[in-house]
């Protein structure tokens, strides 16, 4: 049982180290013996435990090239690289779902991800998502929202190549597989990175190019991974509404806010006949009267509006008139609360997907 911590506030559990692994391709079906040791505090108490792997591509996965990097290693080359992670599974299967940058990836790959997870629930103890961190958290929400399964699913990637001098992707993996295979964190969505683990709906890429990228505003990690012990912040599990949709064929264009900006990218979503739009708004939830009007203009055509900040972090709150959040709100506009414009997007496609009542889709969101 994990120890409580009141110094630092935090579970802290000892890390231990599994028995023998084997490496399953679910491709090739091909299978080899890895040795590994017999003690463990962190992995589950069965028969043994079983890791799988859901290829996606990522810098993880990229080499060089003359049209410049792109995904090309396996998702089983990448776990045959890392011998250390047959420490902490019995077994180890490899789906490879596709071979993208995450900035190339469609809604249709993350939902047959999604499938994929479904697919193993009852056979697997962990799934370790491996993916490009541009919209790695893009594609971490939908499934947080999307599915309820009695497992979690990580996802970890890379800030460096696998040819570049410290690349980080080695360390990532096994971070993912000690959450995956961790006795106290049983279901949800989260990324690893960087020895820590966040929750799905609230992490965010802070950084271009650092390793420590992944943050969680006024949140922070649900747990840090030390050399000898595990330290869990917060209570694992899904923060994230569940929405009864995997894929969307609905249309949800994010319209960015700034200073004098006309109203024409809104106009064009009203006559393009959008399903939903996303108004990445200022502070806390404004916008100029100019596209407040636009905004109620939309509501009025049926088209529901959430509105977010370009803040990095806080709630919306709607105090300000004059085509701020308390105009907004007037129109029926929905606070998208704490949620970035690009989750916020996400959120509003499951929900226009699983249900075209107004006040159905308005309540997967919070109020002003």
């Amino acid at each position: 049982m994990p120890q409580y911590d009141a110094d630092r506030r935090s579970f802290m559990q000892l890390a231990g180290i599994a028995g023998g692994a084997t490496l399953t391709s679910n491709a090739t079906a091909a299978s080899d013996e890895m040795k590994g040791s017999n003690e463990s505090d962190e992995r589950r108490e069965d028969d043994g435990t079983e890791v799988q792997v859901l290829s996606m591509g990522g810098t993880i996965a990229s080499t060089p090239g003359d049209g410049g990097a792109s995904p090309s290693e396996s998702g089983e080359a990448l776990i045959e690289s890392v011998p250390e992670l047959e420490e902490y599974a019995d077994e180890i299967l490899v789906d490879q779902v596709t071979q993208l940058g995450s900035f190339n990836l469609e809604q249709e790959h993350v939902a047959e991800l999604g499938e994929k997870a479904r697919e193993v629930e009852d056979v697997a103890d962990g799934i370790v998502v491996t993916h490009g961190t541009d919209t790695m958290e893009e594609s971490a929400y939908h499934l947080d929202l999307a599915l309820e399964l009695a497992l979690p699913i990580v996802f970890t990637g890379a800030q460096r190549r696998p040819d570049e001098v410290s690349t980080d992707g080695p360390a990532n993996l096994v971070t993912s597989f000690r959450a995956a295979a961790h006795d106290e964190i049983r279901s949800g969505v989260y990324i690893a990175f960087n020895e820590e683990l966040h929750a799905a709906r609230d992490v965010t890429k802070a950084h271009t190019r650092k390793l420590e990228t992944f943050e969680s505003p006024d949140k922070g990690p649900i747990a840090q991974f030390t050399r000898d012990d595990v330290r869990l912040y917060r209570e694992p599990g899904s923060y994230a509404e569940s929405i009864d949709a995997l894929r969307s064929e609905k249309t949800v264009p994010i319209v960015a806010s700034g200073q004098g900006m006309s109203d024409r990218q809104l106009r064009f979503a009203i006559e393009e006949d959008a399903d939903g739009i996303v108004l990445d708004g200022f502070g806390l939830g404004n916008t100029s009267e100019t596209l407040s009007d636009a905004v109620r203009d939309a509501i009025e055509s049926g088209i529901p509006v959430v509105v977010t900040s370009r803040s990095h972090a806080g709630p919306l709150a709607a105090i300000y008139g004059n085509g701020g959040g308390e105009t907004l709100r007037d129109h029926g506009a929905i606070s998208g609360d704490d949620l970035p414009a690009h989750k916020a997007r996400i959120k509003l496609l499951l929900a226009l997907e699983a249900s075209d009542d107004p006040e159905r889709v308005r309540s997967c969101f919070g109020d002003w």
